[in-house]
């Protein structure tokens, strides 16, 4: 198999210049282009022999070909016409790389039906075979991927991805901190969670204004096990901190509208023996946990419904 063309930065303008083309803002392509990163990139995601890959933005294929060698199969996805087809000359002798040109987001939050089926086709061919996503990801879709792809029917072992640094740190927030919201909550829920490297804006190119991270997660199905509705407790997270500066009263009130009353939402606090200054913002994951188990035995209990939903669980 042919070794792809050493992504360096004179190897990028280079053939930008021939094709006449400029790096596109709105599809949020940065490359990475210290070889070093890239392959600690690649090495963090422990890739098998077992594995398919998820890639989600080609780009020039530097990282494609490296985890090719290593894994079963690549399942690649790319946007931008005139990359897929650069990337698809760089990396034409691999036989084990399928290449999609499309988004991979149907809408924010539904991958395209189209990757999910190129996916499961691959993981098909051998029991044996597991999914691990590993990619320099396009910083605006970043969240939408991760999230995504924890709730749908293809959960990722493990995601080995380059994001923002902001978005890493939001991602591993603590009760209590800045950082600590909704996303810390539902990744920490069902992942472990760490940062491998945090990377300088000057190992891209362009140079992005932020500070980037490598972070590493690795799916926890025993954790999983603990939440008895995934979709339900998405949304109420969602909602507990779509206000986060309010008291848990008054937001769970809000979130909770037309399904249960003040009484009803006061009772379940105070079987929670949580105040009237509590703040979502300050409570363990556990603790949140519990709460929404709660609030769902609640719903059940008041609407008669084994599998209820909240107000808000369909946006």
């Amino acid at each position: 198999m042919a070794q792809p063309a050493r992504q360096t930065i004179s190897y990028l303008t280079r053939r930008f210049q021939e094709v006449g083309l400029n790096p596109n803002k709105r599809h949020g392509q940065n490359f990475l282009i210290d070889l070093n990163l890239i392959k600690l990139l690649a090495k963090s995601a422990k890739l098998t022999e077992n594995d398919v890959v998820l890639e989600i933005g080609t780009g020039m294929g530097s990282l494609t070909g490296l985890i090719a060698k290593q894994a079963a199969a690549v399942v690649t996805v790319e946007i931008d016409a005139h990359l897929f087809q650069m990337a698809s000359e760089e990396l034409e002798e691999f036989d084990n790389i399928e290449m999609l040109h499309q988004d991979v987001l149907k809408n924010k939050n539904t991958f395209d039906s189209r990757v999910i089926e190129t996916v499961k086709k691959h993981l098909a061919v051998d029991e044996n075979r597991v999914l691990k996503l590993c990619a320099n990801l396009p910083y605006n879709i970043a969240t939408p991927i991760l999230t995504n792809l924890l709730l749908s029917e293809i959960v990722p072992v493990s995601m080995t991805v380059t994001i923002q640094k902001e978005l890493a740190d939001r991602i591993m927030g603590a009760p209590g901190s800045k950082d600590y919201g909704a996303l810390s909550i539902l990744m920490q829920s069902l992942c472990d969670c760490e940062i491998v490297r945090i990377m300088s804006p000057k190992v891209f190119w362009p140079r992005p204004k932020v500070e980037s991270a490598i972070i590493h997660i690795v799916h926890r199905p025993d954790k999983l096990a603990r939440i008895p509705d995934l979709n339900f407790f998405h949304a109420f997270v969602r909602a507990m901190f779509f206000h986060r500066r309010k008291f848990m009263r008054s937001v769970a009130i809000s979130a909770f509208k037309g399904q249960l009353t003040k009484p009803q939402v006061d009772e379940v606090l105070e079987g929670l023996h949580l105040g009237a200054d509590a703040r979502t913002e300050q409570l363990p994951i556990e603790r949140i946990q519990e709460m929404c188990e709660n609030f769902r035995r609640q719903l059940i209990k008041v609407t008669g419904e084994e599998k209820p939903m909240l107000a808000n669980q369909s946006g």
